[in-house]
């Protein structure tokens, strides 16, 4: 018996330690190769075809280039102002999300940076499990250790949600501006930062009166920010 578990102990372990490798080549291919796709733009697509067998991703890659620094700027100020600062969590905001939530009596804040976020994007299925906030901090310190902050930050402007099957900053210009990315003025970019929280309630609420206030917020802290 203790033969059996030991054996079950050492099969596990080296699981855990296939899938580490696995995750480490994917982060490494990626720091010169661009993601065709996502983990959870694979989970949305067969939520979408569930639906309808025809449907359809909207996504298009662009380079950092090719990105408005408005965007760039706006969604660092939305999402991570400390983003050039930390080496993947910021500590002082989650404990600020975590007294929100306290007060509140549920999760209203989250306080996840944007290499967080990429790390959920990239390898993560929407599903809860007792490990998966393991899994997320492993796979940011990679991200953190292997891509400069530019890298992470070009690859979340291009994976990230912005709708209903549309995924990056190309598509959702395209969808809601008729534009490119590069063409993003100051407020149309902190508009779509607004909308990363909730992209597919804005997608269909595009008038909704707590989009606008958030909107004028952020781009007001747009100055600020700083890009890498």
């Amino acid at each position: 018996m203790k033969r059996f578990i030991g054996r079950l102990v050492l099969g596990l372990l080296l699981l855990v330690l296939l899938y580490q490798a696995w995750l480490f080549v994917h982060v490494w291919w990626w720091v010169d190769h661009n993601p065709d796709s996502s983990a959870f733009m694979e989970d949305r697509l067969h939520v979408m075809q569930a639906k309808d067998s025809e449907a359809e991703l909207r996504h298009q890659w662009v380079p950092y280039s090719r990105i408005s620094v408005n965007l760039k700027r706006a969604v660092i100020a939305a999402e991570d102002a400390k983003f050039n600062d930390h080496e993947g969590f910021d500590w002082e905001g989650m404990q600020k999300a975590y007294e929100k939530n306290l007060k509140k009596g549920k999760i209203v804040a989250g306080g996840s940076t944007i290499s967080q976020q990429l790390a959920k994007n990239l390898f993560l299925s929407s599903k809860r499990t007792p490990w998966r906030k393991l899994e997320e901090a492993v796979i940011t310190v990679m991200l953190e250790k292997m891509m400069s902050k530019r890298r992470i930050l070009e690859i979340y402007l291009n994976v990230i949600e912005w709708g209903n099957g549309i995924f990056g900053a190309e598509a959702a210009a395209r969808h809601y501006y008729k534009s490119s990315a590069a063409a993003l003025g100051v407020e149309q970019a902190a508009r779509l930062a607004a909308m990363v929280p909730n992209p597919r309630y804005y997608d269909r609420h595009q008038t909704a009166r707590g989009l606008a206030r958030k909107t004028g917020i952020i781009a007001m802290r747009m100055n600020s920010a700083e890009v890498p």
